[in-house]
């Protein structure tokens, strides 16, 4: 295959071009990489990534239904239609201006009959991945090994029953480390898609936690044997396709990673179409990760609340976007991690400009999301109003409490003294109306 084939002929670059017609959606009318907030640019802030399992792996198909997304990179031979992928990835990235990819082992190249065919393929496959990074300046955002997809993860990887399949995983998981420090990845994720049970009568659940912790830890050690210097993530998600997965929300993992003492090596990777799957409103994982600083990356996607499954839909919602961006600039920024679009153009979406105003739409929405966090933030009525509930924690028994030097004593001695507190309005609708305000 000749390197400068093309395969998105006919599209350019995309440009910034604000104030544009409404169909005019091959363009950002209000992401400007270079544009400066809190002094800042929105490239910087919202570190955008395309992954590469659902927009160049991706065929359409589902249960109910086969492939409907053709495309002249999935042709020919295994190693092939790979080389061909990569070609056409990087000309996607170069063509949207993102910086920042991520990947599945995987997707990268082809399984082969044996574990050392395997890392062959990988090698060789990562070897062009690594020449076109030096090309394009485009960069690993995280990679992440396929530990679920295999039949031989079927009972799970780091929770199986046999220590043959665990044993197999950390092999996987070495080799992915390996190619991380390669590519020179910014992170490392963990997702366990298999890591839980569809019936508690078969499962010894602490020993798989142990064993997932124990697997974790020779994770942690090898990354510092190899010198590899990025943050390892863990993504939760509830179910699917376990009944019940261990990582269930960003709270289950940041309990579990503190319980075995692996808080100070792992980070959350949250992806709010799993926030809503564990019934969770969309921004309530980032929240809670970020008010533990635990919050290290972001697969910006969403879903249909009324469905029970992951639709990994490109996230449009600019209510969405501006509560994720005001708790991402609250926290200082998601260095280095970034907004990972986690999400697939549908099935009936079958052009391949499709896949460019999917990607535009949701860099779009984020950057109106940015925009809004910032105003938010800067004119400050919000924050001043909060800041005024929570006053009484700022002065006599309050400060005790907030220093943790209070006792039950002296709660009991101030209520004989000043008896019944008063009821305060909440004020939710006050503060609903005035964020709608910079929506």
């Amino acid at each position: 295959m000749a390197a400068q084939e093309e395969f998105f002929a006919g599209i350019p670059r995309i440009q910034y071009k604000p104030g544009t017609r409404p169909q005019d959606v091959m363009c950002f009318k209000h992401y400007n990489s270079g544009e400066v907030l809190m002094g800042r640019t929105m490239e910087d802030w919202l570190r955008f990534s395309v992954c590469y399992w659902h927009s160049f792996c991706g065929t359409g198909a589902d249960p109910f239904g086969f492939p409907t997304l053709h495309r002249a990179w999935n042709e020919g031979a295994p190693m092939e239609s790979a080389k061909k992928r990569l070609h056409a990835a990087f000309e996607f990235f170069t063509k949207l201006g993102v910086k920042y990819y991520t990947f599945h082992d995987r997707d990268m190249s082809p399984e082969g009959s044996t574990l050392e065919e395997t890392s062959r393929n990988l090698d060789e496959i990562t070897d062009l991945a690594l020449e076109l990074q030096n090309q394009t300046g485009v960069k690993v955002l995280w990679i992440t090994c396929n530990l679920f997809a295999h039949p031989r993860y079927m009972n799970g990887a780091a929770t199986n029953p046999d220590c043959h399949v665990l044993a197999y995983a950390g092999a996987q998981v070495k080799k992915g480390l390996d190619i991380a420090k390669k590519l020179g990845a910014e992170n490392f994720v963990f997702w366990g898609g298999r890591e839980g049970f569809l019936s508690i009568l078969n499962t010894d659940v602490a020993a798989e936690l142990k064993h997932m912790a124990n697997f974790f830890k020779m994770a942690v050690n090898y990354k510092e044997k190899i010198g590899l210097k990025c943050q390892f993530l863990i993504e939760p998600k509830p179910k699917e396709p376990c009944k019940h997965q261990y990582d269930y929300d960003a709270l289950s993992v940041i309990g579990f990673l503190k319980h075995f003492g692996l808080e100070s090596h792992f980070k959350l990777n949250i992806e709010p179409n799993h926030t809503t799957l564990a019934g969770h409103s969309y921004e309530h994982d980032i929240v809670m990760a970020s008010a533990f600083g635990m919050l290290g990356s972001v697969d910006s996607n969403t879903g249909s609340p009324d469905l029970g499954w992951d639709t990994d839909q490109f996230p449009m919602d600019i209510r969405n976007t501006t509560l994720v961006m005001k708790t991402i600039v609250e926290q200082g920024g998601l260095q280095p991690g970034g907004l990972n679009f986690d999400a697939k153009v549908r099935r009936e979406s079958t052009d391949l400009e499709d896949l460019f105003i999917a990607h535009i739409g949701a860099m779009d929405a984020f950057a109106r999301g940015l925009r809004n966090a910032v105003r938010i933030i800067e004119d400050g009525v919000i924050t001043e109003m909060v800041k005024d509930r929570y006053s009484s924690f700022g002065h006599g028994l309050g400060q005790k409490v907030e220093s943790g030097s209070a006792t039950l004593e002296e709660m009991e001695d101030f209520i004989k003294q000043n008896g019944e507190p008063r009821a305060t309005s909440g004020k939710q609708e006050k503060y609903e109306s005035i964020f709608n305000h910079y929506i």
